[in-house]
């Protein structure tokens, strides 16, 4: 492969996002029907996108094609690249390669399934200017009633804990400045707890309604044991956190 002289290194990976303002980071865990229209809307959003936007698929350890889609579709758009992780770790995982990665100003993330879109991206980015993230609010939420439920009580759960003032931190689109998702501390289902680890920083977050829609591909990865019970247990993980949490600021240098 042939670099040109806007290619950049970051550690040993090879990264070519100097000309772009903003990455999406796409987390992939066996999503095979939702690829090909997930290219489509990407690739449409791109094309209006109001700053300079690109793509990048975590494959996070997909056993059923997924991946193979991926490299397609990366291969048609130079706006698209991947990465692919060996075995199944957990959005929180992806999330963290994804943010070890880019090196754009900004940084966001979607599902993979669609129920949210990415020019919903447009809603959010005007406040990003005086936030360092913002957090989508899924409102008229397509989803069962079981789902719809669950999430309430692990959303209410997580608030309790935490007093981060967010209703639905498990909406999967987002925006953050990406020296501050670099510098979380992730662990295993601190997805649901990026609002309050930014605010440890002192960071400033918002949350924005965003539109909701049905899933047409596909199936939901979470059931109800890990909507209530495991964020139940990473409420606690986060509070330990939380003590321990170092947060300086360097007064004077000379």
């Amino acid at each position: 492969m042939n670099y040109s002289e806007s290619d950049i290194f970051v550690g040993k990976y090879h990264i070519r996002y100097l000309m772009y303002e903003f990455t999406i980071l796409v987390p992939v865990y066996n999503e095979v029907e939702s690829i090909p229209r997930l290219g489509q809307e990407l690739g449409q959003y791109l094309g209006k996108a109001s700053v300079s936007t690109t793509v990048l698929f975590v494959n996070d350890g997909s056993t059923d094609g997924s991946l193979d889609l991926i490299r397609r579709i990366c291969s048609t758009q130079e706006e698209f690249h991947y990465i692919s992780l060996p075995k199944n770790g957990g959005l929180s995982a992806a999330l963290k390669a994804g943010f070890d990665y880019v090196n754009t100003p900004l940084v966001g993330y979607m599902d993979a399934d669609l129920q949210t879109l990415p020019e919903d991206f447009e809603i959010l980015l005007p406040y990003i200017k005086n936030h360092h993230l913002v957090n989508g609010v899924r409102t008229n939420r397509a989803d069962s009633v079981v789902k719809r439920l669950s999430s309430s009580i692990a959303n209410g759960v997580r608030k309790l804990f935490t007093r981060d003032g967010m209703d639905d931190t498990g909406c999967p689109l987002k925006i953050m400045r990406t020296v501050t998702a670099k510098n979380i501390p992730m662990f295993r289902g601190l997805h649901r707890f990026l609002p309050a680890m930014v605010m440890l920083q002192g960071g400033e977050v918002i949350q924005v309604p965003v539109r909701h829609f049905p899933r047409e591909a596909g199936s939901p990865k979470y059931g109800l044991w890990n909507r209530i019970w495991g964020p139940l247990l990473d409420c606690f993980a986060f509070l330990w956190m939380k003590k321990k949490y170092i947060n300086y600021e360097i007064k004077e240098e000379g």
